[in-house]
C-alpha cells in the first residue's frame, strides 16, 4: 500500500492547475507614467505656442482678458518696426491687411502690443490709422501683475 504525504490522496496536484485563473486586473502604473510624461511635454510646449514678435510689454494692474478666438494683433517693437500678426508691415499697410484678415470686417477687436520703450508717436499713428479705417474696438495689451515702479524724479543739482 502506498502512502501519500500531501494528505489529499493526490488531488492537490490537480487542483493547483485548475485553481489558477487569468489575472484580470489592469496594471495602471505604465499608464500613469505615460500620462505624467505627456503632462510635462504639454507644460513645456504650451508657452511656445503663442506666436508673435518678442516685445517687452509694460506692466499694469489690469486683469487678464478671456479670449475665445484668434485675435488680430499689431505689434510695435522698440525700434518702431510694425508687425501685423507676425509679419512686418508699413504704417499704410496695417489697416488693409487687418481688414482682409478679419471675417467680421472692422467689427473684430484689434490688439495693439507695443514695447514699453517704443516711441509714443508711432503707437499713436498706428491707433489713429486703425480708428480712421473703421476699427472701433482697439485694445492695448499689457502684462498683468505689479505695475512697474515709476522712475524717481530727477533733482536739479544744488
Amino acid at each position: 500500500m502506498a502512502a501519500s504525504l500531501s494528505g489529499s490522496g493526490g488531488r492537490g496536484r490537480r487542483r493547483g492547475r485548475r485553481g489558477r485563473t487569468a489575472l484580470s486586473e489592469i496594471n495602471v502604473t505604465p499608464m500613469v507614467d505615460v500620462m505624467l510624461v505627456l503632462l510635462i511635454i504639454f507644460m513645456v510646449s504650451a508657452p511656445l505656442l503663442t506666436v508673435g514678435v518678442p516685445v517687452e510689454l509694460p506692466k499694469t494692474d489690469a486683469a487678464a482678458m478671456d479670449e475665445q478666438s484668434a485675435p488680430l494683433t499689431v505689434t510695435i517693437r522698440r525700434d518702431g518696426a510694425i508687425f501685423v500678426q507676425d509679419k512686418p508691415a508699413a504704417l499704410d499697410e496695417v489697416a488693409p491687411r487687418l481688414i482682409a484678415m478679419s471675417g467680421d470686417g472692422p467689427k473684430k477687436p484689434v490688439y495693439v502690443r507695443a514695447d514699453g520703450a517704443a516711441v509714443y508717436a508711432v503707437v499713436a499713428q498706428v491707433m489713429a490709422k486703425l480708428s480712421t479705417s473703421g476699427f472701433a474696438s482697439i485694445n492695448l495689451v499689457t502684462d498683468t501683475g505689479a505695475g512697474s515702479a515709476a522712475p524717481a524724479p530727477v533733482r536739479p543739482a544744488s
